[in-house]
């Protein structure tokens, strides 16, 4: 199944602005979504596709800032451009430090904008996809048994069969069977792929006592 594609949403409460927007953003090919106000943008319910929200820094209410900062608290990752007439540096520094693509101050160039959307699209596609692998990876772990879940890291810290029966009480011919089944439910297709999959489930190794952060 194909992915949908991507949506340009777009948050400015200035009527002309925001419907000149929409039609530079059309005109690149883009499905655009066009809100008056943070609020009304955040009831809006999404389609699950790749896309990038092009914000407005001063808005009535809740300003695009505040946005961006509620967006980060909900876990949303939606790329953001920022678009401003009375943008500063400590405010443009604030917002891309905050993850946001681009900071374009009014007057901007029109292909300046649909750049900063192009790479705000392949990032949150990039994202998305990572998501999708990670959820995968999650799905396969749940799969394991309790005895398995305790052999997996102790296959990735490279242990032999010997050594991990010895640690865990068990025959070394269980622990093949253990082993064997922990590869084909995660679908690793190696020893290295089982480990890469290990770091990108955090799991922690009982020889090292590392662990790598989920992404």
């Amino acid at each position: 199944m194909s992915e949908e594609a991507p949506v340009v949403f777009v948050v400015d409460d200035e009527k002309l602005v925001r419907r000149a927007l929409e039609r530079l953003i059309r005109t690149a090919g883009f499905d655009v979504r066009a809100f008056a106000s943070a609020q009304d943008f955040l009831r809006e319910e999404r389609p699950d596709a790749p896309g990038c929200l092009v914000l407005d820094v001063r808005l009535p209410d809740l300003s695009g800032m505040d946005l961006q900062q509620e967006l980060i608290r909900s876990g949303d990752e939606l790329p953001i451009v920022f678009v401003t007439g009375h943008g500063d540096i400590p405010m443009t520094v604030r917002a891309m430090k905050a993850g946001a693509v681009e900071f374009l101050t009014k007057p901007f160039r029109d292909q300046d904008l649909l750049g900063a959307i192009e790479q705000g699209i392949r990032t949150h596609r990039t994202a998305r996809q990572h998501r999708r692998e990670l959820l995968a990876l999650r799905r396969c772990y749940e799969s394991l048994t309790a005895r398995e879940r305790e052999v997996f890291p102790l296959v990735t810290s490279g242990l032999l069969n010997k050594q991990i029966a010895e640690r865990l009480g068990t025959s070394e011919k269980t622990v093949k069977v253990h082993r064997g089944q922990v590869m084909h439910k995660m679908q690793a297709a190696s020893l290295a792929d089982l480990v890469r999959m290990g770091e990108k489930l955090g799991i922690t190794s009982p020889e090292t006592g590392s662990r790598t952060k989920v992404q």
